[in-house]
């Protein structure tokens, strides 16, 4: 059975940049009938956090991506104590004392003289008489695991063909001096004994998953398949970390961005298939391939949830809108006659409880210099109220009947006068909505 997993650290809310992993994650195990996990890297205590774990699992119901079940790597420390003990038994393991400013002048060092800036496994000549020397002075040294120097190769899902020198890589820390678990480790034995078949990430993890494959077979197991997808840049190119404080999903949600745009734009974005909005889960998934994304960085702008947030607002019936009509305080009676009027006018919801403010109360008028004495003579032409389907139409004729105006120099002032805005519903369909003119007076 296909498994996926979506890892987030709840060190701070979901962004855009790791909400297109859990998406395609999530796409792929949907669309194959398999399970989708849900898996907090929460082996860091210090920046950790309960309400991070909350708010992540919010934003992603929000969003319709919903787990099969939830896992804590905190509560799974005991299994990766297990895998390393399983490493030092096969001599895969060991321990290392150096300093970060020891580490930091050796990487000066082998770039000076022309070298890759590979750790130079100084630690695996020490005696036990050092190592405990070292400990008493420095105390516990970090845990590398020992790399086999040779190509690590694998067909990525998105990449291709990826061969990688195990020789030009670091042997990489798998446990810190405190005793913290680090992520590539955890997340081997997890993905291992989880059973998870496919992993789809960012390419700045494509070296790390080189190493992570020669532990997963240290230990025995087999690797999943890999999918490393593009990064994310802002529209400029520039890097998107610089912006994720304005790329929070809970700040795109108070900015009225409905899930099914953010869903359509991030599963499509950076692949060779269009964009466009699919207003319901089923089509998302059936229509996801991530044999279909390239490896070029691709830009993300948020202005193009914009236009995909309007345009879904418009297919909604008035039965999916009725919360945000009863907020508005619009009677029941008059819903689906209002709805159908002001639906291909809205951004986002916030603007139904506008518009109906605008119906119930009356606009503050907009009346140019030019035109006061043109509106002035309008409104007294025009008829009392209630207002129906021909009241625009007889009002407008009768304006132009008696100040011979016409088009634009016509309709813009009269509109503008009513509702205070230049754009807006067919103002004929609109009038007998509106409860309250104010430019009356």
């Amino acid at each position: 059975m296909t498994t996926t997993r979506f890892a987030p650290s709840p060190t701070g809310y979901l962004h855009i940049g790791n909400l297109r992993t859990a998406l395609m994650n999530y796409l792929i195990a949907r669309k194959a009938g398999g399970t989708f996990i849900l898996r907090i890297d929460d082996t860091d205590p210090e920046r950790s956090k309960e309400e991070y774990v909350d708010a992540i699992k919010q934003d992603m119901e929000w969003l319709g991506l919903h787990w099969d079940r939830v896992e804590r790597q905190s509560d799974r420390l005991d299994r990766y104590a297990a895998a390393a003990d399983k490493l030092r038994e096969i001599g895969r393991f060991y321990e290392a004392f150096e300093t970060p400013t020891e580490l930091d002048l050796k990487r000066k060092k082998q770039l000076n003289m022309g070298k890759p800036p590979v750790y130079d496994r100084a630690a695996l000549a020490l005696s036990d008489e050092e190592k405990a020397a070292l400990r008493a002075e420095r105390g516990q040294g970090v845990w590398r695991f020992k790399l086999d120097h040779e190509r690590i190769e694998w067909t990525d899902g998105i990449i291709g063909d990826v061969s990688i020198d195990a020789a030009s890589v670091s042997d990489p820390v798998l446990i810190r001096g405190d005793g913290q678990v680090l992520y590539t480790i955890a997340s081997v034995v997890d993905d291992t004994e989880m059973g998870v078949t496919d992993v789809v990430r960012g390419s700045d993890h494509v070296t790390n998953t080189a190493t992570q494959i020669q532990i997963i077979e240290a230990l025995g197991g087999t690797a999943p398949r890999f999918a490393h997808h593009s990064l994310l840049t802002g529209p400029q190119g520039e890097a998107l970390s610089k912006r994720l404080g304005t790329l929070a999903l809970r700040d795109l949600r108070a900015g009225g961005m409905e899930p099914m745009a953010i869903l359509s734009l991030l599963a499509r974005l950076g692949s060779s298939d269009p964009i466009e909005l699919r207003t319901d889960m089923e089509s998302l998934i059936e229509g996801f391939d991530v044999g279909r994304f390239g490896t070029a960085p691709t830009k993300f702008d948020v202005a193009d949830l914009a236009p995909l947030t309007s345009r879904y607002l418009q297919t909604l019936s008035v039965e999916a809108v009725k919360a945000d009509l009863d907020a508005a305080g619009v009677p029941a009676d008059q819903q689906e006659a209002f709805w159908s009027v002001i639906r291909e006018n809205i951004d986002t919801r916030a603007d139904i409880a506008t518009w109906w403010a605008l119906c119930r109360n009356g606009a503050e008028p907009v009346i140019e210099d030019e035109d006061k004495d043109f509106v002035a003579e309008a409104m007294t032409l025009l008829p009392e109220g209630p207002f129906d389907d021909g009241t625009w139409s007889a009002w407008t004729g009768a304006v132009k009947a008696a100040t011979g105006r016409k088009g634009r120099g016509l309709f813009m002032p009269l509109r503008l006068a009513l509702t205070g805005q230049r754009h807006g519903p067919d103002m004929g369909s609109l009038m007998p909505l509106l409860q309250v003119v104010k430019a009356r007076a």
